[in-house]
């Protein structure tokens, strides 16, 4: 019976080496402190106007405070989502 042939793998070369980029990293330094600032801004929105049964921040705004200060809270997620 004839001998069949050996074909001859050719050797493994690795694929070439990626090149590293550089990731631009923007300073989001101011991201922090905006936020906690809008978190205290509207919890103390909301605590003054419940310890002064109303009368502040603005009575003219009625039980609309309550959505001001929850309007701070959501602004301060808002800006948390900037945050790397």
């Amino acid at each position: 019976m004839p001998k069949s042939r050996i074909r001859k793998k050719a050797d493994f070369t690795p694929p070439p080496a990626k090149q590293a980029t550089n990731i631009k990293l923007t300073n989001r330094s101011w991201v922090a402190p905006v936020m906690l600032a809008f978190f205290l801004i509207g919890l103390a929105w909301i605590v003054v106007f419940y310890v002064t049964d109303g009368d502040l921040p603005l009575k003219a705004l009625g039980n609309w405070n309550i959505v001001v200060g929850f309007g701070f809270i959501a602004g301060g997620f808002g800006v948390s989502t900037q945050w790397k």
